[in-house]
C-alpha cells in the first residue's frame, strides 16, 4: 500500500509539473486537439481508404471499428466508476493549483477513455494497413491527443497510461476477432486484410490531411487571438 501511495504521488507532481506550463494561445490550441470532431476529416480518410481498398469486407473492418470504441469506451467507464479515483480538477488536494480548460468532465478519471479509444484506433488500423508512416503518423496523434488531456487538467499520466492498455487489449482483441470472422466467413473473398498493405500514396494522402488539420488549428487560434476575439 505505501508503495502504490509513493506511486499516486510521484503521478501528481508529474502531472502538475506538466500541467503548469500554459498559455492564453495554447489554451485555445489544446481545446481544439482534445475535441474528437477536429479529427472527423482525419477518420473519415481512414474509412474511405477502408472502402476503398478491402470494398466488401470493408463492412467487417467498419463493424468492428465501431464494436473496438464501443467496447474501449464501456469499459474505461466502467473501470472509472468501479477504482473511483479523483480526476485532477476535482481533487480537493490540488484542484485550486489545476489549470483546466473549459470543461472539467465527470468525478472520476481513471482510465482515461481518450487514451483508451485513440490507441485502440492505433493498433486496430495499423494492423490492418500494415505501413510504418501510417503507424507514425497516429502514433502522433495519439500522444497530442493524450497530452491535451494532462495540459486540460482532466488527466493524470496514470490515467492515460491505464487507457493505454486498455486500448492495446481491446485493439488488438477486436483485430483478431475480426481476423476469426474472414478466415471462417470469407473465403473466396479477395483481398485478404491479413495480406493486404496501405499503398505509400495513400498513406501519404492521410498525413496530407492531418498535417492541412494540424495547421488549420493554429492558424485559426492565431487570428481568434490576433483580433482580439477570444
Amino acid at each position: 500500500m505505501a508503495f502504490l501511495q509513493h506511486i499516486l504521488e510521484w503521478d501528481k507532481e508529474l502531472f502538475l509539473y506538466l500541467n503548469s506550463f500554459h498559455s492564453d494561445f495554447w489554451d485555445t490550441i489544446m481545446l481544439t486537439i482534445t475535441r474528437k470532431e477536429t479529427w472527423v476529416p482525419l477518420y473519415a480518410i481512414i474509412i474511405w481508404y477502408f472502402i476503398r481498398n478491402y470494398r466488401i469486407k470493408s463492412i467487417l473492418i467498419i463493424i468492428a471499428l465501431a464494436l473496438l470504441v464501443l467496447a474501449a469506451d464501456q469499459f474505461s467507464g466502467l473501470l472509472k466508476d468501479t477504482i473511483q479515483r479523483f480526476r485532477p480538477v476535482h481533487e480537493p488536494a490540488i484542484e485550486n493549483v489545476v489549470h483546466n480548460v473549459l470543461r472539467k468532465g465527470g468525478l472520476y478519471g481513471f482510465v482515461s477513455a481518450h487514451a483508451a479509444n485513440s490507441v485502440a484506433i492505433l493498433v486496430f488500423t495499423s494492423r490492418i494497413f500494415k505501413r510504418r508512416s501510417y503507424y507514425i503518423l497516429m502514433m502522433l496523434w495519439t500522444l497530442m491527443f493524450c497530452y491535451s488531456r494532462i495540459y486540460s487538467g482532466v488527466h493524470y499520466p496514470l490515467d492515460l497510461l491505464g487507457g493505454a492498455l486498455l486500448g492495446w487489449g481491446a485493439g488488438y482483441g477486436i483485430y483478431k476477432l475480426m481476423m476469426f470472422v474472414e478466415n471462417h466467413f470469407f473465403f473466396s473473398r479477395s483481398p485478404k486484410i491479413e495480406k493486404t498493405a496501405l499503398p505509400e500514396q495513400q498513406s501519404g494522402i492521410i498525413w496530407l490531411v492531418f498535417f492541412v488539420l494540424l495547421v488549420t488549428v493554429f492558424i485559426v487560434s492565431y487570428l481568434l487571438h490576433h483580433y482580439n476575439y477570444l
